[in-house]
Order: structure tokens, then sequence, then C-alpha cells
């Protein structure tokens, strides 16, 4: 249920994220309405027509984003499906069709407005529809009131439970045309008219206790604010805020604040009271818990957590995307993050009560603040820089304080040894080599079943959670790691979380090279020791002529000078046509499109390794430079067909001696490109030239 649950609030997030459009949209007509006297204009009315197309179907959007989310590898059929459920759904349940089939007494073909029925019911006129006039059924069938959040996020499920189940049916040869895929959206159809039935009878009572949800918190007043503040954050570890948040920000229970609030059509004073009290505490309350993490952080950690810390405050403030910096103290220090949900309750609370309200279209942050300043709901909006600023303080001198008091672990506190020097870790690797870190200390391709990510965060199934290392993991750039039950396991990265997951698809399916993700990555390590080694060598010369006048200066960069490993024109490593190799992720270098296939030693050398497949080498030179020569681009695809290694790990070779016979005909046969980067892996200022 756990993992359902957080399934669907990451799901969420998908349709979700389309708001700041209609935010940006809105805002900025709002802000042309706010100086021109409050008078619409041709722009405004255009701008407007298109943030609220997005507002007005949101419920339309649940459905569809829900169904792709919640998919097993969803190829778009998912969201087919979701759409289907949504029409299916809301068509039976309108006014019309509830009139019919609960057969309230009326002949449909006679049936006209002011006609009563025997059970007391009567039939009125409503935006030119007939709909019951009846306690139990008025309010829960009134047209939009079944169309909303809840509704799509319920046709979204049946969509995708569907697809996961029926997309590799096999039918019988007569009806072979709606195998697979095709079948999802015939049954999506039938499931949805059984549900719709269900919901015929049941909706009613679903939407009272919503109704009444939504209503006794808002009758708490403040109190009940804060609450939900309250709860918002703690829930976030689980990642099931996203679904407390629709609640109130959606029309599930009829508050709508979110929707209200950026369409300008809720009520002035009311609307934005479950938005308001997030941005105190996200543009300025989370950077004083920073500051205080890092003024507490070690001597010898500060840079760490400088690196760790600014990110996540940065992010907290312009966008509102709090989760990078408080998932770095959350399992650290669990207690300040209880307190850190206290305050966000406590400010949600001082909102309500204060006479100041606004909304955002994507979070509490910086840009949201400022495109809905104009907003006609937003009031007062200037009372939130100024509670904002005693938040700020009031984070930063109770963190410092309970940090201290409590000697709580937080970022540059930590007891084991720190990452690198950098405060980078593994990830300097580029997220390539972020990728292979993650792969190998969740236990390796095989025990990673299912792989997602939502906005943070990878989420993903994991045949044995006991081989997860979340040293590693964090070694490796992760900011946390989160176990919440059974095979799940979440890793939390940040806001480019996506280009890690995409990377980790790339290793796992074979389209990128491990073997030379690895190599690339252990240089990269050792890189970074030899200049972490002469700093700290470095600083205890320093120590050691101190009251001296002493100049330290860097060494020249070295320049490695080889022989053509193959007959061919050089070309500089920035034109290879691979950003793996252009970028310089894997090191300095240069490379030569081959007229030639045979590849030869650059220089007198010993062999470190030939990879299995046989596109690439590794070579030591005599004075420890270590080279990698790949031939071809992706070729490790091949699996071997055309390379034949002609030496061995361990051997010793002379300038040009031969290595590897190449087919280059049978390259570009199988479509890749034959240019050879050559690469030092373990000296990144190194310059490479061709003799």
């Amino acid at each position: 249920m756990m993992k359902f649950l957080q399934n669907l609030g990451k799901s969420i997030m998908l349709p979700v994220a389309v708001l700041p459009v209609a935010a940006i949209l809105v805002g900025i007509a709002n802000w042309i309405i706010g100086i021109n006297d409050g008078k619409a204009n041709v722009v405004t009315a255009f701008l407007q027509t298109a943030g609220l197309a997005i507002l007005n179907n949101m419920a339309l959007l649940f459905a569809v984003g829900v169904s792709i989310g919640m998919a097993k590898k969803s190829d778009g059929t998912s969201a087919l499906a979701g759409l289907v459920s949504w029409l299916v759904v809301t068509s039976l349940l309108a006014p019309s069709s509830v009139m019919v089939l609960l057969n309230r007494g009326f002949t449909t073909a006679a049936a006209k407005a002011g006609d009563t029925a025997t059970n007391g019911a009567s039939l009125v006129t409503e935006n030119g529809q007939l709909m019951l006039q009846t306690p139990d059924v008025n309010a829960a069938f009134a047209p939009g009131a079944f169309q909303n959040a809840f509704i799509g996020i319920l046709c979204g499920i049946i969509g995708a439970a569907c697809y996961n189940r029926f997309k590799d049916v096999q039918l019988p040869d007569a009806l072979s045309f709606f195998s697979g895929r095709r079948s999802v959206a015939i049954v999506t159809a039938g499931v949805s008219l059984i549900v719709a039935l269900i919901l015929l009878f049941i909706w009613p009572l679903l939407y009272s206790g919503l109704v009444w949800f939504g209503e006794h918190i808002v009758e708490l007043g403040a109190v009940g604010t804060g609450l939900y503040g309250f709860f918002n954050r703690l829930l976030i570890p689980f990642g099931l805020h996203h679904a407390l948040n629709s609640v109130f920000w959606f029309d599930v229970a009829g508050i709508n604040d979110l929707n209200n609030f950026l369409s300008g059509k809720g009520e002035f004073g009311i609307t934005g009271q479950y938005m308001t009290g997030f941005f105190p505490i996200m543009m300025f309350g989370l950077p004083g818990a920073a500051l205080a993490m890092y003024v507490t952080a070690k001597t010898t950690r500060k840079k760490i957590a400088y690196g760790i810390l600014l990110s996540g405050a940065v992010s907290s403030f312009f966008v509102g995307v709090t989760e990078p910096l408080e998932f770095a103290f959350m399992f650290l220090a669990p207690f300040l993050f209880v307190i850190h949900a206290l305050f966000m309750g406590i400010s949600m609370a001082i909102s309500q009560l204060l006479p100041v309200r606004m909304g955002f279209g994507f979070s509490g942050g910086f840009v949201d603040l400022v495109l809905n300043w104009q907003n006609p709901m937003a009031q007062n909006p200037w009372i939130i820089i100024v509670m904002g600023i005693g938040w700020f303080f009031i984070y930063f001198f109770v963190f410092r304080w309970v940090i201290l008091k409590f000697q709580l672990k937080t970022p540059g506190r930590e007891d084991d040894d720190p990452i690198d020097p950098d405060g980078e870790g593994d990830a300097s690797a580029g997220f390539i080599g972020t990728a292979a870190k993650f792969i190998d200390a969740l236990g390796g391709r095989a025990n990673i079943t299912e792989l997602d990510n939502c906005a943070t965060r990878l989420r993903m199934e994991i045949d044995d959670v006991t081989k997860v290392d979340s040293g590693a993991l964090k070694r490796a750039g992760a900011a946390g790691t989160m176990k919440p039950g059974g095979h799940s396991v979440q890793v939390i990265y940040g806001l480019n979380v996506q280009f890690v997951k995409d990377a980790m698809e790339k290793i796992m399916s074979g389209e990128v090279d491990p073997s030379t993700v690895e190599a690339a990555v252990e240089a990269v390590d050792q890189a970074d020791e030899a200049v972490h080694a002469a700093e700290e060598q470095a600083e205890e010369q320093a120590a050691d002529h101190a009251g001296d006048t002493t100049v330290l200066t860097k060494p020249d960069a070295k320049t490695v000078t080889l022989g053509r490993p193959m007959q061919g024109y050089a070309i500089a490593l920035s034109e290879v046509p691979d950003k793996t190799f252009s970028s310089g992720m894997m090191g300095p270098g240069a490379a030569i499109v081959p007229t030639s296939g045979e590849v030869v030693a650059p220089a007198d050398a010993t062999i470190v390794t030939v990879f299995p497949t046989g596109h690439a080498i590794g070579m030591r030179l005599a004075d420890g430079t270590e080279v990698l020569v790949h031939v071809g681009l992706d070729t490790v695809k091949m699996k071997g067909d055309g390379f034949e290694p002609l030496v061995a790990a361990g051997d010793s070779v002379t300038a040009g001696q031969p290595l590897i016979n190449v087919d280059l005909q049978k390259i570009e046969a199988a479509g890749y490109p034959t240019v050879t980067p050559v690469i030092v892996m373990n000296d990144k200022t190194a310059t490479v030239e061709f003799a």
C-alpha cells in the first residue's frame, strides 16, 4: 500500500508540473492589468484564456498524467487509457445520464423543468441542462462536482492498472488485431463502466465525506491550516505530501485553493490561505537553516557542506524546491526535521490569521511570488517578506543552538570521512560517472528491478535491499537514501536527477560501455587524490615555513606527446560527436579519424587492460601516464565483431607495435563512427599532442 501511495504521489507531480505554465500566463496578464489601472485588454484576455484552459481542465490532466506516471514503462498507450476512462466515467455521471440511471420517477421523454416525481425529486434547468433537485444527489452530480481531481486521479489509476495488466495479453488468432496494447483502451472502457455504476451509488457518500473533511479543517481556522502545514512536511520522506496537497489545492473536497487563486475567481481574503505560509519558510526559513548548518560544520568539512547547502538554499529560495535541502538533514538529524515541520505549521497558521494571502502555480518560491504579486486574490504580499526575514533568523538561531546542544550530525559534521576535497564526490565524473557509482552502490544492474524518478529523487524497486550501500551512494553525490519498506528504495539527488536516471538506464541497457565508465571514474578518482595530496603537501610546507614569505605556484600543465595509434588525420577532442569524450569528462586528449584499421602503440608502455569486446585498450607509459585508445564510438555494441586484440593485459609494448586489428568497414556498416579518441586518464591538466 505504501508503494502504491508513493507512486501515486510521484505521478501527481506530472500534471502538477504543467501548472507553472498556467501561472506564468495568468501572472503576466494580472501584471498588465495591474499597471493598466485594472483594465483588461486583448493581450490580457489572450493570456488569461490560455492559462485558464490549463486550470479549468486540471482534472482531465490528472487522468492522463497519473495514468502515465503509474504505468510500468508507458509508451503512451496508458495515457489513452486514462483519457478513455475519464470520458466514460464523466459521461455516465453527467446530470442528464444520472437522471435516467437513477430513474427518479421521471419518464425521460416527457421530463421537463418543474416536473415533480413521486419520490419528491424535481427537475431544474441549470446552464441549459436538466438536473435532479434532490438533497442527496444534486450537489454530488452537479455540473463539475464530479469532474474534479479525485475523479481524474481515479481514472488515471484505472488506465494505468489496465495498461499494466493487459498490454502484453495475447488473444486468439481471430481477435489477434486487438492483442497487446490495442486491448488496453477496450478493457479500460469496460472497467470504467463498472466503476461508473459503483460511483453512481457511492459517490454521493464519498463526496459528502470529502466535503466534510475539508469543511472540518476550514472550521478549525488557523489551527486546521497549521495542522495541514505540519503534516505536509512530515509526509515528505514518504512522498505522500502530494496526495495531501490535492485535498486543499484542488477541487477534491471543494476547497480548490490553488486553482481559485490563479484564476482570480476565489474569495478575497480567504483564497490562498493554504499556500501563503509556504513562502516565508521556503524563501527565507530554510536558507536560514542552511546557514546554521554551514557555520556549525567542521572546519575541514565546510567546503563540502557549502556545496551541498548552497545549492539547496538557492533551489528553495527561487523555485520553492525544498527536498534537496530537507533531505540533507532529514535522516542525519530527524529531530531538526520535526522542528522544521512544526515551524511550517506555525507559519501556515500565522499567515491565515494575518491579512496576507498569496498563491503559486508551482511552489512557494521567489519566482511564483513575483508572478502572482498582482493577482486579484493577492493580499498584502509585502508581509510575506517581513515574515520571511523573521523566519530566517528564527531558523538560523534555533537550528544552530539545537545542532550544537545535541551535537547533531548535520552536513559537515558527520563521523565518516569526507568524500573528496572539492565537495563534489564522484559526481565530478559527470552524470555517467555518478550513475555508474549509483548502480554499484545499489548492488549492481541485476539488483535494480525498476527505475524511475520524480522531481528530486530516484524511485526504485531493489531485489535485495541489504546490498544497498547508503554510504557509497552519499559519496557518489546523493543527498540521502530512504528505504520505505519492502523492496522500495529512494535516492535523493536534486533537480538534475532526471539526467542521472537516464545515464543509469543507458549503462543498464548496454548503450554506454560500463567498463569505459569505470575506467573514467577511476581515473578521475586518482586525479582527485593526486590533487588533494598535492594541496595537503603545500599546506604542510606552508605551516613548516610559517612567517616566511612563500609563493605557491601550480606546476605547469604537462604535454603528453604520442605517436598516432592509427593512420589518419587528427582532430580536436571537442570535435568528437560524443559528449562523453568531447566534454572532456573522461579526460583530456585528441582523436584520430582513421584511414587504416591497424591500432599501434603510441609510445612505449605496459598494457593495463584490453576490453573484452576488443574495441578499447588502456596502457601506462613509462612516466606513469595512463592512456586509453577507444576505437570508434558506441562500438561496444558490436560485441567484439570486427576487433582482433593482439596483446593482453600485462604485456610490455614498444612504440609502433600492433595492438588491435580493426575492420573499419564493419564499423561503418554497423552505423557507428570510426573516429578514435585517445584520452589521458589520470591527469586532467594534461595536453595531448601527436608527433
